[in-house]
């Protein structure tokens, strides 16, 4: 039999994989559990209709639930193509039926890696690029995390407290928290005193005691009506200020993770080099990309995923100037690569990625300008404009006509 192509439908409890021939004709149709004797299984079944020729494997995914499958394909030495599921979903609607099965989306996947010479090949990442790409992943989330407990920490003070609200900036400033742990309200400021409240910050680490109980007491003095509630929304702002205060220590040790970990890369120090780019941005450059620049295939195709390569936005007469592509999965790398004008990375596989700026004016529009549209006229009746704003006069109707 000659060669296959093997379209994997990935999902989190089952797959569907769908397997065609050369003429597009379907030899294997099968659901299976996303479980390593199944997929060993359906390799298995899938190799031996091969009969010897080669299979080329496809799946839509390159994480999550197809992360077992492709550990399986990969070690086995299999060929395996990625294919975004945005192009599964535009490529689908080219196909017969309206209808969207698991077994339509293998076949469109399976079909697209026949006809399709583009598409990415998937390679095994290397144990630094995988725990990378996870801590990454993780500091994202508790960052996104923080910011969510500081707004709200934000809005719950401000229905009972609007003074000491506007007193802080709760996100970058360390004693505003340590001050929410302790005291939340102005009748509590206001007894405790400005003295002894900065005795109670000091005895805590908190920088600038003096000053910081000083505007805490005068947000106090400010307020001496007690809203509805007050005591219930204290105890919440306590619970969240010290939920910022874990957070901001659970990301001090993921960096630290991260920085830990990224120096054992073998690319850590030239990609440091690069004017802008530090600990964590070159730890999230090695995670989006697997630090395998070869796997790119050329400088263009690392700047067509990034989201960097101009494409084209001509319609007929009307020409523009190029406008970047959209990025595609794996997250873009756009804000990675921060170089500067006449500046070339040090890095061999990344020489020539990008063209040299320009200045501004350097590089103006070809095309012709776009015609502004003609207003409307206005409609007979109605007062003419004043001749300030214009230079022409303009008629005017009368009972006898238009004068």
């Amino acid at each position: 039999m000659p060669e296959l192509w093997a379209g994997t439908d990935a999902g989190k409890v089952e797959h569907h994989c769908t397997v065609i021939d050369v003429d597009g004709a379907k030899v294997l149709s099968r659901r299976v559990p996303n479980d390593e004797p199944e997929l060993l299984e359906l390799m298995s079944d899938v190799l031996d209709l091969a009969d010897g020729d080669p299979v080329t494997w496809a799946v839509d995914l390159n994480a999550g639930g197809a992360a077992l499958l492709i550990a399986l394909l990969t070690g086995h030495g299999q060929r395996l193509l990625y294919i975004p599921g945005r192009t599964v979903h535009h490529a689908s609607s080219s196909y017969r039926g309206d209808g969207k099965t698991d077994a339509k989306d293998a076949y469109v996947i399976a079909d697209q890696a026949r006809m399709r010479r583009d598409l990415q090949p998937l390679q095994e990442w290397d144990e630094i690029a995988i725990d990378l790409r996870i801590l990454t992943a993780r500091r994202y989330d508790l960052t996104a995390d923080r910011t969510r407990a500081i707004n709200r920490l934000r809005a719950q003070i401000l229905e009972y407290f609007p003074a000491l609200e506007r007193a802080f900036d709760y996100s970058t400033s360390k004693a505003a928290l340590v001050l929410l742990t302790g005291y939340q309200t102005p009748a509590a400021l206001r007894r405790i005193g400005q003295s002894r409240l900065a005795t109670w910050l000091s005895n805590r680490k908190v920088r600038s005691a003096q000053a910081v109980a000083a505007v805490a007491v005068e947000a106090a003095q400010a307020q001496h009506t007690a809203v509805p509630g007050e005591r219930t929304a204290g105890a919440m702002v306590h619970t969240l200020a010290r939920a910022v205060m874990a957070l901001d220590e659970e990301i001090a040790r993921t960096d630290a993770a991260i920085e830990t970990r990224f120096r054992q890369h073998q690319h850590a120090e030239v990609i440091t080099s690069m004017p802008g780019i530090g600990t964590l941005l070159g730890a999230e450059f090695i995670a989006c990309t697997g630090g395998d620049m070869d796997a790119f295939g050329g400088p263009g195709r690392l700047a067509g995923v990034a989201g960097l390569a101009p494409v084209p936005k001509d319609s007929g007469t009307h020409q523009r100037q190029h406008a970047p592509a959209s990025p595609l999965p794996p997250p873009p790398a756009t804000r990675l690569l921060p170089l500067r004008p006449g500046r070339r990375p040090l890095l061999p596989h990344l020489t020539g990625l990008l063209p040299a700026q320009t200045k501004r004016g350097e590089n103006p529009q070809t095309g012709d300008p776009r015609p502004r549209p003609t207003p409307p006229g206005r409609a007979l009746g109605h007062h003419p404009r004043p001749t300030h704003l214009h230079h022409r006069a303009t008629p005017t109707r009368t009972h006898s006509g238009v004068t």
